[in-house]
């Protein structure tokens, strides 16, 4: 690979990042092309050479960290015993970390309501990545559930993502915490014997 097509795979990446991080914090609105440049170093006219237009850089974000989330989620998971592994995937999700380190963590809580109202644009790929996230859990589940996998499996993305939504808007209070411990016990004691 040539350095000037190594240089350009960076500053994509750093786009990216920069990107993700401003989406994660302000939502899809609050991360202007101008703030996104400017979080990666660059400048404006740069961007164009990498995206062909602020919605097509939110979608690669929300792509990639969905991909990201899922690669973490269900890292070695299939290493636990199959009744261990829903709450696996739980704990980590909605853990204080991931509630407290929101720039670096799932998407979604920070776009959904967005996605309801003004950011309809993003509906399609929000609805691909839910799906994929729901189909990693549902590969995860214990046999023999009350419900049939696949609803079982949105009830947890569901669960998931509004927890952790409603737990980073009580940042600092000690129901935050409450709802991610509440959250956690839902989603495992659903799928125990």
């Amino acid at each position: 690979m040539t350095t000037k097509v190594e240089q350009k795979e960076r500053t994509h990446e750093s786009i990216l990042e920069s990107a993700a991080r401003l989406v994660r914090e302000k939502g899809i609105g609050g991360a202007s092309v101008a703030d996104v440049m400017k979080g990666a170093g660059l400048t404006v006219g740069g961007f164009y050479a990498h995206f062909r237009s602020k919605e097509a850089l939110v979608d690669a974000v929300l792509r990639t960290t969905a991909e990201r989330l899922r690669e973490s989620l269900f890292f070695e998971v299939d290493d636990k015993p199959e009744e261990a592994r829903i709450e696996l995937v739980l704990k980590r999700y909605l853990s204080a970390k991931h509630r407290d380190e929101y720039e670096k963590g799932c998407p979604f809580p920070s776009v959904m309501s967005e996605v309801g109202t003004t950011a309809e644009c993003y509906r399609g790929v929000v609805a691909e990545e839910i799906s994929n996230m729901a189909a990693g859990l549902e590969e995860h589940l214990p046999t023999g559930g009350a419900l049939p996998r696949k609803q079982a499996a949105l009830a947890l993305v569901a669960l998931m993502v509004g927890g952790l939504g409603m737990a980073r808007a009580l940042r600092g209070t000690r129901l935050s915490d409450d709802v991610l411990a509440a959250c956690r016990v839902v989603g495992a004691r659903a799928f125990r014997g």
